[in-house]
């Protein structure tokens, strides 16, 4: 088992004390009635979000595929806006305000940034152009990798820069391990 799923069971029991927390606050300072009427609402808003961000999540990834284009940026965005609905639909204040908060779009495009570097993390530079087309990489003019003390066995080759400072499209090929 991965170290960082043996805490979940703490966050959901946290969020659970959390969740319960603020409902006690909010019943204190609005009236238990409006209260639940409240997680009522947005538990109800949260299931036809569900239903609208689940299409609209499919009709981009069709229309991409269609297309020809990568898929990788309409998916993480229905998976966001999927996951914000969601949170809307579980009754719960706190849960119901991130998931409001992840449906409005500029933090839908934070959180979707994010989503997306983490997924470029995971898999292999091909799976990520496939999923998310071509990546603009910076080329900096650096020193060489090699170490200083060890001589160089021929001549260094100053490095070719194109467009210095300006952004190019560019393939990130990994080296094969083994």
């Amino acid at each position: 088992m991965r170290r960082g799923l043996r805490f979940v069971p703490l966050a959901l029991l946290l969020a659970v004390v959390l969740e319960l927390a603020v409902f006690v606050l909010v019943g204190r300072g609005i009236g238990y009635g409006a209260a639940v009427l409240l997680v009522f609402v947005a538990s109800l808003s949260g299931l036809v979000l569900l239903r609208r961000e689940g299409m609209r999540a499919w009709r981009g990834f069709r229309d991409a595929a269609q297309s020809g284009q990568p898929p990788g940026r309409q998916v993480t965005d229905g998976l966001v806006g999927l996951l914000g609905a969601l949170l809307l639909a579980t009754p719960g204040l706190v849960s119901g305000l991130v998931g409001v908060l992840l449906l409005v779009p500029p933090v839908r495009g934070l959180a979707r940034g994010g989503v997306q570097r983490a997924a470029e993390r995971r898999v292999s530079s091909m799976v990520a152009g496939d999923l998310f087309g071509p990546r603009r990489v910076r080329v900096h003019r650096g020193a060489p990798q090699a170490a200083a003390s060890a001589p160089p066995a021929q001549p260094q080759q100053e490095p070719v820069v194109v467009d210095e400072g300006r952004a190019i499209e560019g393939e990130i090929v990994e080296p094969r391990q083994g």
